[in-house]
Parts: C-alpha cells; structure tokens; sequence
C-alpha cells in the first residue's frame, strides 16, 4: 500500500536554519516531521553517487532514496496532521525541484535565505571543524569550487552555487505558483522567531501562537590550524576514505572519537572579516540582482558591510570587533 508523500518542504538554505526550524516545527501539534533531518530523498532517482570529497561516502550512507524508506518516515503522522521533512539541498539541485514537482506538485515549500557570504563562511567553517575542509581560508576555498564540483563533490562542498538564491528562486517559481512557496530571511528566525514562526504556521494553514522560539541548533567551533588539527584532520580524512568499505556503523565508530579530539578546546567561531567580505561580494553580486527581480523584495544589505556576522561577535570596516548581541546563533 502506497503511503502518502509530505504535504509540506523545507527545501533551503543549507546553514540558514534549517535545522532549528525542523526542530522547532516538530513541537507543533498539527504539524509531523519525523526525527530524521534531510532524509534528501528529491536529490537523487535512485542510489546516491559512489564518489565525491572527503567524508562524502558516509554521508551517502545516510540518504533515504528508497521510495517505501522515505514513505515510511511519515507512518507514525497522526490523523490530519501535515506532514513534512527538511532536506536544504532541494532549494539549489533543480533536478530536485523538478523530482518534487513530478511528485508532489500541490506541496508547500519553505525557503530561508541567508546573506549568502555569511552562509558561505557558516558552510566552509562547519566542515573546517569537522577536519573535512583542507583549505584554511573561506576566499581560498570558495576559488577551488569549481574544481570540486567538476570531481563531483557532494552538493555541501558548493559554498558559491549554494548561496545563488536568485537562479534557484526563478527556476522553482517555473514549476511552482507563488502562494505554495514562502520565503523569508534567517534574520528574521533569529531576531524574530515568534513572529516568524507565527507566518510559517499561517502559511501552513495550522494554529499560530504556539512556538515561541527556534532552538540553538548547529553552532560551530573553530579549531585553530595548527599542527593538532592539520594531524587530528588528515587522520580524519585518512579514516572516511578507509570507511567507504566498512558497514556504516564501523566506520562512524572509528571517526567520532577523532572529530570529537579536533573539537575538544576549540575556540568558538571566527567572525568573517570585512576583507573577506569585500573578496566574496562580487561572487554574488549579479544574482542578489536577479534575486530582487524574481521577488520583489530588496537584499541591498547584502552587498553592503556588515555590522555583525552570524549572531556572533562582528566585525566593522575598520576592523574593529563589536560585542556580542546576544542572540543565540541558528544554523
């Protein structure tokens, strides 16, 4: 027997809050989203691929591309529920939009969008403390994309082409109408959750005034890059290209102990400079353009110096460090 497919996505961005609103949404009585975040099921029309960067396989273990798998997740929805999961990936993988269209064409699909250098320096320092990232500066490793993705590396690798929000935007609205896609900025998770989740609830047509809050979720250290992390990263990195051969389990048994050494002491997350900034602006700057255009909405800001960076402590022009703001940090 066939089960019934989501009612509802969160389809991106990838380090916008994704998974503090999957966790948040979860607490909503009329809403189900199973415990397993990003299932990707839309990414692929059958195995994931058999290549990809460093810890790529493993994390290829974890797609669920059967179709009675992802079915099943949503067995234990109760009656009248919607249902949903949260895979940021479908945003950017316009086979995937497309796969959502085929199969769930009256879906609803929820976008947050993130000042798209912030996202990606969230994105390269996530996988920097993971010792996955071998390049130990954001600019350095956003000029080596296209080479990885021509090598096939996994769609998290994509630290530009993920935050191109304005190509993404204006090929979903080809296969959606705009009344089924809502989307909104991560600020406004951060500074204004009650609020934000208040229209997230509307637009999914349950009860507002119930979540108050979205959940600290994902916050990333910082190793330093010195000899421990360059040794505790290439051993890290030795151990997922061995894994590929192990059962699953295995081969998460022999990297944890590793990525749990390279986070132990580690400083907390180093704020983008403005001189990043200023190298990383012109990589999206025409389609924060075309952004604009498709939604009628201004992102000027985006373009302009930052005043704080992720929630955390920020960093001015003048290179002065600004206090922290309190905030808790999401995504």
């Amino acid at each position: 027997m066939t089960m019934p497919l989501p009612d509802f996505l969160v389809i991106g961005a990838p380090k916008a809050g994704t998974t503090a609103l999957h966790a948040a949404l979860r607490e909503h009585p009329g809403l189900y989203l199973p415990p397993v975040k990003e299932p990707k099921f839309f990414l692929t029309d059958g195995p994931p691929p058999d290549r990809g960067g460093p810890g790529d396989q493993q994390t290829y273990r974890e797609h669920v591309w059967r179709r009675a798998d992802y079915e099943a997740l949503f067995a234990a929805a109760p009656p009248g529920a919607a249902r949903g999961e949260a895979t940021p990936f479908y945003l950017y993988d316009l086979d995937a939009q497309r796969r959502i269209h085929a199969a769930i064409p009256h879906a609803r699909l929820i976008a947050i969008l993130r000042d798209p250098v912030e996202r990606a320096h969230s994105n390269w320092t996530h996988l920097w403390s993971a010792g996955l990232e071998p390049i130990g500066d954001v600019v350095r490793a956003c000029a080596a994309e296209e080479r990885r993705v021509a090598a096939g590396w996994a769609h998290f690798w994509h630290y530009v082409r993920l935050g191109r929000y304005g190509e993404q935007l204006a090929h979903l609205f080809t296969l959606f109408p705009r009344e089924q896609v809502l989307v909104f900025r991560y600020r406004d998770l951060v500074d204004r959750p009650a609020h934000t989740l208040d229209r997230i609830c509307a637009f999914l047509g349950v009860e507002q005034g119930l979540l108050t809050e979205a959940p600290r979720e994902n916050v990333t250290a910082h190793p330093d890059a010195g000899g421990r992390h360059l040794l505790l990263a290439a051993a890290l990195r030795a151990l997922a290209r061995t894994g590929r051969a192990l059962p699953y389990g295995l081969a998460r048994a022999l990297t944890e102990p590793v990525e749990h050494l390279l986070q132990r002491r580690s400083a907390a997350r180093r704020p983008l400079t403005w001189e990043q900034r200023q190298q990383l602006i012109p990589r999206f700057a025409d389609d924060i353009e075309l952004l604009q255009r498709v939604t009628g909405e201004d992102f000027g800001d985006w373009v302009r110096p930052r005043e704080r960076s992720g929630g955390q402590v920020g960093v001015r022009p003048d290179g002065q460090r600004q206090a922290r703001n309190g905030r808790p940090v999401i995504g």
